[in-house]
């Protein structure tokens, strides 16, 4: 599969907000709206990191930011020791889960902002009822804390040495 990285932009955004996620609560991932309004907040703040729209074989198919966090008080105390990424948004197009797509770009992704930014650790929150989602964070290498903020269970991964 061929994985192409977009930066997300006021001309593309609808492009974002065309991606099938009808069968995933609002509650379970940030629509691309939300997205958006945080990215445009990271960029008028001099944060660093990407908001990627996905594309595979000319077709866009998903979403991903990565990006420098601010610390929240939900946050692990060892996040306020050194700099970190959060993951936020992260979303395929329904008729592309379950086929290796969602880990590879997320891979992808996390790697582009390690060249471009540093590497650091990268936390998500995870709502604790999307069991789909868990797995697959698990698999590539996050690990359950036992900070949450409401219904979302933080979930970390320190860089591979």
């Amino acid at each position: 599969m061929n994985i192409v990285f977009e930066q997300l932009n006021p001309e593309n955004f609808e492009k974002a907000r065309a991606i099938d996620r009808s069968d995933i609560p609002e509650n379970f991932v940030d629509t691309a709206d939300t997205i958006m309004d945080i990215t445009n907040y990271g960029l008028e703040n001099g944060l660093i990191g990407h908001t990627y729209l996905i594309r595979s074989d000319g077709e866009y198919i998903g979403l991903i930011m990565i990006g420098e966090a601010l610390v929240w008080d939900t946050d692990p105390p060892q996040l306020r020791e050194e700099p970190f990424y959060r993951l936020m948004g992260f979303v395929l197009d329904k008729k592309c889960r379950g086929q290796g797509i969602g880990g590879e770009a997320m891979e992808k992704a996390i790697d582009k902002v390690y060249e471009d930014f540093g590497v650091r650790p990268i936390i998500l929150g995870c709502h604790k009822d999307n069991t789909r989602a868990v797995r697959f964070y698990i698999k590539h290498g996050f690990k359950k804390t036992e900070f949450k903020e409401g219904n979302d269970v933080d979930y970390l991964r320190y860089p591979k040495k």
